[in-house]
């Protein structure tokens, strides 16, 4: 364990006692977002994201030290288990540097080599591999003759492929090799059929050093590899790699040609492809690495953008043939009607549609419009915005969201529980109205890898992809906090130490019981015991409960700190918005009171926070969606425009931002600011209102480029 927590420490940068501590914590079961918010003494206030570090190196170093024992047993079990061999294996810190150590040992299917030395000529091998100054390897090869092995010709082939086997398989070597093309090698990219039109054409001759490839690269080469569009290699350096192997093993001899002639096949039938296979597999690892990165800061923007509160929204799910499906739905989420309007092709019924909008808009009072941006959507948008001008209604006004992902949520067993009596569409409708009431509560009803952004995560590992998405949810989740007494069973389910058991049992106790008074009364609960209050009491609020406290992110087992802070403040928590004790609480001296009250800094910072802003939801900071009411189209855009717009998604190489056309226009990675920027992700994020002037427009291929940096008055 100890060896555990240094390698940890020594990856990570972590102090190694902060590594320690915080391993304990997991160890106990402790969820992530609770040590991160109530342990911050123990871990030395490290934040989720080197929480997770640690988590996932501790997954790591722990099943590479259990693959260590399996080495070092098999190799024991063969009785060739030298000192050597288990200093190096005990010391190895990748899992392909105990392979590599294992390679020879392993046990392998009929090879060239084994056969070989099936027919005995291990010997000869041995005696080339010498390279002694003096003898003859034909003559030697004539004492390995025999049934098997007819000619010296032959003698000698089989000699050579046992010492390309072991020359290929040693550690050191392949270690070496794999640094070289790392360093050296070049990514090759060609066409099978020159003549076939594909949307991976700049691949069809393609060169770049691996070293350089940027991951979406990788991950678009190896889509269009799997899709048999192209062929793909890695170019290596014969000569310098030959040239390596030599220095290691050829020797001044009779032998040396007859050991060239073994180091060459060694490179080129074992050693060449073994190599590309784990570069391009290292390249793949990598790139679906920095995917699942992009993907996760992505979603965590997406969960994370700013609610509507208080708002009455008619939620419309546009459509052609089947016509556009809409849903009233109030300040609360609660469905107040639905129906469908026909204002887009073939039936085109504008006037029905704006008489339909009329008539909603004043009975409902509806303070905003939001328009799924799926098919049809900016005929819809069309419509509603000309209603929105010819209305009498001047703070009405719309907004398009993104509708990824609400599909997949209609047609679930969740929707159905849900809406049992609506269809499909119907549902979509509903679940677009709340996405901007509350995006956190109601993204999380759907699977994070079908709301759509980021790059290629359907090329990604699905465990690993599911692994890392629920972890954003869930941290996003535990940051806002979750209204007891309004929660879904869905949200619940991603707060700490909940599962979907006790999720439904929170709800259904609410149900039989009536609101929650206080958080007490969560041990009640069916199946929630002290353990999972303890991780989740502090990430449920109760507004206007009979303790205020319960309505912040303050801990239960904290309440006493705070009653003695207060008292020794001369302050009374009654009334929350008291100027005097806010003044109380700004001006005490904390690193005092800690030693005074035998508490710890950081968690009495966290409770001055709460105090001072009970209440607060961190989505404030974020700035609202775009409110529209015109509509702009393609045409009437032209290149030197400066426009307002919304980021929908960061991709390595760049951003697309809504700027209220049917396309989302593209702001290369290049174009992002003056200074060099390494990724979009430094200078944006999902949510984000940018300023944008545009570059140029292809109105054939519908792409419109963009650029943050400022233009010249």
């Amino acid at each position: 364990m100890d060896k555990i927590i240094e390698s940890i420490a020594a990856e990570s940068g972590i102090p190694i006692q902060k590594v320690a501590s915080t391993l304990a914590l997991l160890d106990d079961d402790k969820t992530i977002p609770f040590i991160a918010r109530y342990r911050k003494e123990v871990t030395g206030e490290l934040d989720e994201v080197q929480i997770r570090r640690i988590d996932e190196l501790q997954k790591l170093f722990r099943n590479l030290a259990q693959r260590k024992e399996e080495v070092l047993r098999h190799i024991e079990e063969q009785g060739q288990l030298t000192p050597d061999i288990q200093e190096k294996i005990r010391d190895a810190r990748r899992l392909t540097e105990v392979e590599d150590i294992y390679r020879p040992f392993r046990p392998k299917r009929r090879t060239r080599a084994s056969m070989a030395r099936d027919k005995g000529l291990q010997g000869l091998a041995d005696y080339i591999l010498d390279c002694p100054p003096n003898g003859d390897p034909e003559r030697e090869a004539e004492n390995y003759l025999n049934e098997s092995v007819d000619s010296t010709s032959a003698a000698l082939q089989g000699a050579r492929d046992i010492i390309a086997e072991t020359v290929a398989d040693d550690p050191g070597l392949r270690q070496t090799a794999r640094a070289m093309t790392r360093r050296a090698g070049v990514l090759v990219s060609r066409a099978r059929d020159k003549d076939q039109v594909s949307v991976y054409a700049m691949y069809n001759d393609y060169r770049e050093p691996v070293n350089r490839m940027p991951s979406h690269r990788i991950l678009a080469i190896n889509r269009a590899e799997k899709e048999e569009i192209v062929k793909v290699a890695i170019e290596q350096d014969q000569d310098a790699m030959v040239q390596m192997m030599n220095r290691k093993y050829l020797k001044p001899g009779p032998a040396r040609e007859q050991l060239s002639l073994a180091i060459i096949d060694a490179w080129q039938r074992l050693l060449a492809p073994a190599i590309e296979r784990d570069i391009r597999n290292e390249l793949t690892e990598k790139a679906q690495t920095q995917a699942l990165e992009v993907f996760a800061r992505n979603l965590r923007a997406l969960l994370l953008q700013a609610p509507i509160k208080g708002k009455t929204i008619l939620g419309i799910d546009p459509a052609y043939r089947t016509g556009c499906k809409w849903a009233v739905v109030d300040p609360t989420g609660l469905v107040l009607e639905i129906g469908v309007f026909y204002p887009t092709p073939p039936r085109s019924e504008i006037k029905a549609t704006q008489a339909v909008l009329q008539r909603l808009v004043e009975k409902y009072q509806v303070d905003a419009i939001a328009i799924g941006n799926g098919t049809a959507s900016r005929e819809t948008e069309a419509v509603v915005a000309s209603f929105i001008q010819q209305s009498d209604w001047p703070h009405l006004a719309y907004t398009i969201v993104s509708e990824a992902g609400a599909s997949v949520y209609s047609a679930s067993p969740l929707a159905a529980e849900e809406f049992p009596d609506l269809d499909v569409s119907e549902r979509s409708a509903v679940s677009i109205g709340r996405r901007i009431q509350d995006p956190l509560a109601e993204l999380v009803k759907i699977d994070p890898k079908s709301i759509g952004v980021g790059q290629y995560q359907h090329d990604l590992p699905a465990k690993q992809l599911e692994e890392r998405l629920s972890g954003v949810v869930e941290s996003a989740v535990n940051h806002v906090g979750v209204d007891l007494n309004t929660a879904s069973p869905a949200l619940l389910t991603h707060v700490a130490g909940i599962n979907h058991t006790v999720a439904k049992n929170i709800v259904q106790y609410r149900a039989d019981n009536g609101s929650y008074e206080n958080r007490r009364q969560l041990l009640k609960v069916p199946k929630l015991g002290p353990k999972a209050f303890e991780q989740a009491a502090g990430f449920l609020r109760i507004s206007g409960g009979a303790n205020p406290l319960d309505a912040t992110p303050i801990h239960p087992e904290s309440y006493q700190l705070v009653q003695d802070l207060l008292q020794h403040l001369d302050a009374d928590l009654r009334n929350p918005d008291d100027a005097n004790l806010r003044t109380k609480l700004q001006s005490a001296n904390l690193h005092q009171l800690s030693a005074t009250l035998d508490a710890g800094l950081p968690t009495l910072r966290d409770i001055v926070e709460a105090l001072l802003r009970p209440g607060r939801d961190p989505r404030e900071d974020v700035p609202p969606p775009i409110f529209r009411q015109d509509v702009l189209s393609m045409e009437a855009i032209q290149a030197g425009m400066e426009l307002e717009g919304v980021v929908r998604n960061v991709v390595d190489f760049g951003a697309f931002v809504d700027i209220g056309v049917k396309t989302d226009g593209l702001v290369h990675v290049s174009e992002m600011a003056t200074h060099r920027v390494k990724h979009p992700l430094e200078v944006v994020s999902i949510g984000d209102i940018v300023k944008v002037t545009v570059l140029s427009i292809d109105r054939e291929r519908h792409r419109i480029a963009l650029t943050m940096k400022p233009q010249n008055q």
